[in-house]
């Protein structure tokens, strides 16, 4: 049992994904690139995606061992999870990332030269970090970690499925400065969370008290929230998928949120960007259901009277003692339905690049600080996401390069906690108006995906019209 329950954190730190699309970021040819930032320098005119297929992602890493670490066959499963345990910290987290855009499409006012884009998307997004504490007392049990405490606290993630309606403004207000906002509405199909838990469990040696050993839990107080979930319980299959897929488009939890962006042209060749996105939140006061559990136990294991026996009194149900004496001392609850809210993980972009080696073929870059188009592009690309204990950090370099005008290309190098050998490449064609493209990256790690820490894919199709100016 003890093996199963290590194996399953082990496997959800195995298979993880994360947010950051370094690919995406800053592709002023790509009508995506305006979901990471609302203020790109957009290069085209008007786009119309293709439903369901203008923008696919799907991503997975880990910030701690491979399904190759775990299912090896040169050691033994036992030391494979023993090696992990000591290997894997509680800042170690894996994440769930999965984004669909429903409908996507924009256009450029003629009047105004304001570039405006909206559509819909759903994302499901699953975080959580390694509760290393709690996988130890669970492999290992208590015995070797006397007067050591095992924190509730590393206890902490969250998990949400949610549609986004969104609608954005971008603008190019003189040669120097591209500005963008974009508004969003969510709405909540599902959401888990279980955040700033606290207390400790602690084993300790007590050699003139009842029994050797005390056990404390102290100072409890975990709580988890649902939205959207307790309901499956109770109903029909059928009532639930048409209660999640109205939820979907129109939910009684929803929320808002706003996209700022900004593109900085320094001079001809160098610029830099920046962006914060889902600055929002999501309130959840429809299918609410909280679990919480708060106080303090201490016992001293079980005290047999054998004379009691011995004189034929009533048989002690010890175990029943201890429940009630737990029940009484940890005051618990599944049944509240208290509204809560939720904050989006916000996303922080920043890069600087430089753009080098001119065509002279005779095209232009019209819609940047100069008409001179540059077929080079290198930049380094700083990427952060807020998350409940703190911020998860990725820095990419990359090299951008039209070959023509139909067909660009991207690569990337990205470090962060998961990987330092991950490399990434992007291809866009466009043929008359129809634009695909495709990227993905950790391509060191595909002769051996079991190896891998990381592994991601994104694709998208639509048309792209551009007005010559």
């Amino acid at each position: 049992m003890k093996n199963r329950l290590v194996l399953f954190f082990l496997f959800c730190t195995s298979y993880v994904f994360s947010q950051n699309r370094p690919q995406l970021y800053n592709v002023d040819a790509l009508p995506q690139s305006l979901l990471s930032n609302p203020g790109t320098a957009v290069s085209f005119d008007k786009h119309i995606g293709v439903p369901l297929l203008s923008g696919l992602s799907f991503e997975a890493g880990s910030s701690g061992v491979s399904a190759y670490d775990i299912f090896r066959d040169d050691i033994s499963i036992n030391e494979a999870i023993s090696n992990a345990l000591f290997d894997l910290s509680s800042t170690d987290y894996f994440n769930a990332n999965v984004q669909v855009e429903l409908l996507s499409f924009g256009w450029r006012s003629s009047k105004s030269d304001i570039y405006y884009s909206g559509g819909i998307y759903h994302e499901i997004d699953v975080f959580s970090y390694f509760p290393k504490d709690l996988a130890t007392l669970a492999y290992n049990g208590n015995a070797g970690y006397i007067d050591v405490p095992f924190e509730f606290s590393e206890l902490a993630f969250t998990a949400e499925a949610l549609s986004v309606y969104h609608f954005g403004i971008n603008k190019k207000i003189n040669d120097s400065w591209q500005l963008g906002v974009r508004a969003k509405m969510y709405m909540s199909v599902t959401n888990v969370n279980s955040i700033n838990n606290r207390g400790d469990f602690t084993t300790r040696t007590t050699p003139n008290g009842p029994n050797f050993y005390t056990h404390t839990l102290r100072n409890v107080s975990l709580v988890a929230n649902t939205s959207g979930v307790a309901s499956f319980y109770d109903d029909e299959i059928d009532t639930d998928v048409t209660e999640l897929v109205s939820n979907a488009f129109l939910s009684k939890n929803y929320g808002f949120g706003l996209d700022i962006g900004f593109t900085h042209f320094i001079n001809e060749q160098w610029s830099i960007t920046g962006s914060v996105i889902d600055l929002g939140v999501i309130s959840h006061k429809d299918d609410v259901r909280n679990f919480t559990a708060s106080g303090n136990y201490e016992t001293n294991g079980i005290e047999l009277t054998f004379p009691a026996l011995i004189e034929g009194d009533e048989f002690t149900d010890y175990w029943q003692d201890i429940e009630d004496e737990f029940k009484d001392s940890i005051n618990t609850n599944d049944s509240l339905s208290n509204n809560y809210t939720s904050w989006r993980p916000v996303k922080f972009n920043t890069s600087v690049q430089y753009a080098f080696g001119e065509d002279r073929s005779g095209t232009c870059n019209c819609r940047a600080s100069s008409s001179r188009k540059y077929v080079n592009k290198l930049g380094l690309h700083l990427n952060t996401i807020r998350r409940p204990r703190g911020l998860q950090t990725a820095i990419t370099a990359y090299y951008d390069k039209d070959w023509t005008s139909g067909l660009l290309t991207r690569l990337t190098y990205t470090y962060d906690k998961r990987s330092a050998t991950n490399l990434g490449f992007l291809v866009s064609t466009k043929i008359n108006k129809f634009n695909l493209y495709l990227a993905t990256d950790n391509l060191m790690q595909y002769t051996n995906v079991a190896k891998a820490r990381g592994a991601s894919l994104q694709l998208g199709m639509q048309l792209v019209f551009d007005n010559k100016l």
